[in-house]
């Protein structure tokens, strides 16, 4: 439930704190954004499966950005986009934690039924 209360209190906060982000660095956002949400997709996950460290998530949460934007960043100095790479590899790897949680909490209902019909 925390969690959830902080993802709130988040986004009320950046929806009214005005912050403006200049066009030239939109990439760089959209990615270090995918990364931490992959980070917190793992996070969740591994509150789930009883493994969270929280050393581990707010590092993961950090280094992944910083290293995805950095990534993207040496991409437009070499000309290549590595924003598409980064783009398909953090989407996978949220749509796999999704994954995750969605078998962990349909396991977690089906017991809860043979419970019931016991």
């Amino acid at each position: 439930m925390g969690i959830i209360a902080g993802l709130i209190a988040g986004l009320i906060v950046a929806y009214f704190a005005g912050v403006h982000i200049p066009a030239a660095y939109s990439t760089y956002m959209a990615v270090g954004i995918l990364a931490a949400l992959d980070s917190v997709c793992g996070g969740i996950s591994a509150s789930m499966t009883k493994t969270f460290n929280l050393k581990i998530f707010i590092s993961g949460l950090f280094f992944n950005a910083v290293i995805a934007a950095g990534l993207v960043y040496l991409g437009k100095l070499l000309g290549v986009d590595l924003s598409l790479a980064a783009i398909v590899v953090f989407g996978s790897r949220i749509i796999q934690n999704f994954a995750i949680i969605r078998r962990l909490l349909l396991n977690k209902f089906e017991k809860k039924d043979k419970i019931l019909n016991k």
